[in-house]
């Protein structure tokens, strides 16, 4: 959820940054600052209160420049502090060089810390993203354009930037790379942002940077060099007017909301993450230390997509944590007679907070005894988090698409990051897995942006899937429930009946249905069922049923004659299904799109259920 401004301009940028950033709140945030270049020096302001009292602040000191920087950011990890917050700065910190803010995650940044710290740098925050600022300083050669386009090279990750120097005023240098970055445009100056709200009442004229682009802003000009290095102008990117009232759900260059949304994952996941540097209880709360000690199972209450990540979470939280799960439809849970245990963890999973069942149910099962409560939740000012004693808010920002997409991969992010804590809280998690699996989770940004690669693939069957009124998915053991959430997004926005079954299950009923006229749409991990799922696949053949695959590259698995087959990049072991649901989400978004639905708005179906 973090926000970046930067500007240069005619006359004074500060109230432009400030405002800006007042704009961004409503993505969520701990701390906010500003930078600016005032009278030779890069001149900031930091605080972790609201934006309101660092407005007091740079009014009071009478801060101004015509060319700054300012971020709001949402920590994950520790306590939220003024050496963490943003702008970051290198060299002297009584006369620094360099100033930036990133919204992202660097993956690699240990490695350039190690150099970084030989070279004689020193590290004043607990960030990845001091990490840059030194690391350009250290290329700074008289050109920062130039210093950030080598500097983005050694980066790996997610990362939006936007850099000042000293030794330049007039001059602000932002790259993009997994994480959103906009260019405003108007007569006074020129403009950058991570989204095009921030920039409402100062410009109206957007260029949305592409991938991999590194953009020069200076007072009159705007320069951008693509990921291939070519220099480009302004014009080459196509410039949008955005009126100032929509900015905060701007569809840029997507069809729909959906789609943009699908497309922003990498970004909702590097910023869920963004400063998970170990795995510790504090993640989740001040008192989930003594809270998770205290508890020996887990029940976990939820609706639709949230539901579907709660029943992923049982099989990392069983096999990985050793604890038992149970898993209930929030819906029905408070209906029955159930048995409490005061040693349970409630877990509560819902993207707005404000679920009318989700609610009932935490409320009911606390009226039973369990009071160690603990919500995954998108809204951190939601009811869901105000009755909840621990939360781990995710980043997702805002999801305006009825169809939940980001929202599901930052839920499973909680939740793996949920089990891992829980995992070493007793004593089942080595330090050796706790370091793998957090190198595999900042990998996941970047694993993500192949996997939406594959999207013409997926387009070519979805022309084929829009003329059926029938799918079945399957999937087996930690991919069942991906296979369920599958058939969901395709039931939801195309109103395509579909269904979704453990493969093992076929001979017991679903085998019936098939035909030449059901797709079947396999999630094919190369994981200990393989072999399995592969005598499953072949009871389909065997009755002329149309296979549709999602297989890992090393599984083995080849196409043929009514065996449809898609590449998944790599196999991601436990974390596979936060991979294996995105090219779902894109079958049933372009299916519904080939079939002419309100993919945004489909029927009957509302974004945010607040009634039972």
């Amino acid at each position: 959820m973090c926000g970046i401004v930067g500007a240069v301009a005619t006359q004074s940028v500060v109230s432009v940054l400030v405002e800006g950033l007042k704009r961004l709140e409503y993505r969520g945030y701990d701390s906010c600052g500003v930078a600016v270049h005032s009278n030779g020096a890069l001149v900031r302001a930091r605080s972790v209160s609201r934006v309101a009292e660092l407005e007091r602040e740079v009014q009071s000191s009478g801060l101004s420049g015509f060319t700054g920087i300012s971020h709001t950011r949402w920590a994950t990890h520790g306590a939220p502090a003024v050496r963490n917050a943003h702008p970051h700065i290198s060299s002297d910190p009584v006369s620094p060089r360099i100033a930036l803010v990133h919204n992202g995650i660097i993956e690699n940044h240990d490695e350039l810390r190690g150099e970084l710290k030989a070279r004689g740098y020193t590290f004043a925050s607990q960030t990845d993203t001091e990490v840059i600022a030194h690391l350009i300083d250290h290329l700074y050669d008289g050109d920062l354009f130039t210093a950030v386009q080598t500097a983005v090279k050694r980066l790996q990750g997610a990362y939006a930037i936007a850099v000042l120097c000293r030794d330049e005023p007039h001059r602000v240098v932002g790259a993009r790379a997994g994480s959103p970055m906009i260019v405003g445009r108007s007569s006074a100056g020129n403009y950058l942002a991570s989204d095009a709200m921030a920039l409402a009442g100062v410009t109206d004229q957007i260029i949305y940077l592409e991938e991999g682009d590194v953009v020069d802003l200076q007072l009159s000009n705007v320069w951008i060099a693509n990921k291939a290095g070519r220099m480009m102008t302004p014009l080459e990117r196509p410039v949008k007017t955005v009126h100032a009232h929509s900015g905060a759900v701007e569809l840029g260059p997507y069809r729909h909301y959906m789609q943009k949304e699908i497309f922003e994952q990498p970004r909702a996941l590097g910023d869920t993450l963004q400063g998970v540097e170990t795995i510790d209880a504090s993640l989740f709360g001040d008192e989930a230390d003594a809270i998770f000690k205290k508890v020996d199972r887990i029940l976990i209450l939820a609706c639709g997509t949230s539901y579907y990540s709660g029943l992923t979470a049982k099989y990392w939280l069983e096999s990985i944590a050793r604890m038992p799960c149970s898993v209930e439809v929030a819906s029905e849970y408070r209906y029955r007679d159930s048995v409490p245990h005061p040693n349970t963890l409630v877990v509560t999973i819902s993207q707005s907070g404000e679920t009318a069942d989700t609610l009932a149910a935490l409320r009911h099962a606390q009226s039973l005894g369990m009071e160690q409560t603990l919500t995954i939740c998108n809204v951190a000012t939601s009811a869901m988090v105000r009755e909840c004693k621990l939360a781990y808010i995710t980043r997702a920002g805002v999801e305006i698409g009825v169809a939940s997409t980001k929202a599901f991969t930052t839920q499973l992010v909680g939740l793996f990051l949920l089990t891992l804590a829980l995992a070493k809280l007793r004593g089942s998690l080595s330090a050796d897995e706790e370091s793998r699996y957090l190198k595999e989770l900042r990998h996941i940004p970047t694993a993500l942006q192949a996997i939406l690669a594959l999207e013409p693939q997926v387009i070519a069957w979805a022309e084929e899937f829009a003329r059926k009124e029938n799918a079945l998915f399957l999937g087996r053991g930690l991919h069942y429930p991906i296979a369920l959430e599958g058939a969901l997004k395709l039931k939801e926005i195309s109103y395509i009946h579909a269904e979704a079954y453990p493969a093992g299950e076929l001979k017991h009923g679903p085998l019936a249905l098939v035909t030449a006229e059901m797709p079947v749409v396999v999630v094919a991990p190369n994981d200990t069922l393989i072999e399995k799922l592969k005598s499953n696949m072949q009871e389909v053949r065997a009755r002329g049923g149309e296979l549709y695959v999602f297989a890992d590259g090393d599984s083995h698995i080849g196409g043929s004659e009514g065996v449809h087959l898609i590449r998944m990049p790599e196999h991601y072991g436990v974390l596979s299904p936060i991979l294996h649901v995105v090219p779902l989400q894109l079958l049933a978004y372009h299916t519904a799109v080939a079939r002419g639905t309100d993919v945004d708005k489909p029927r009957n179906l509302a974004k945010s259920v607040t009634v039972e």
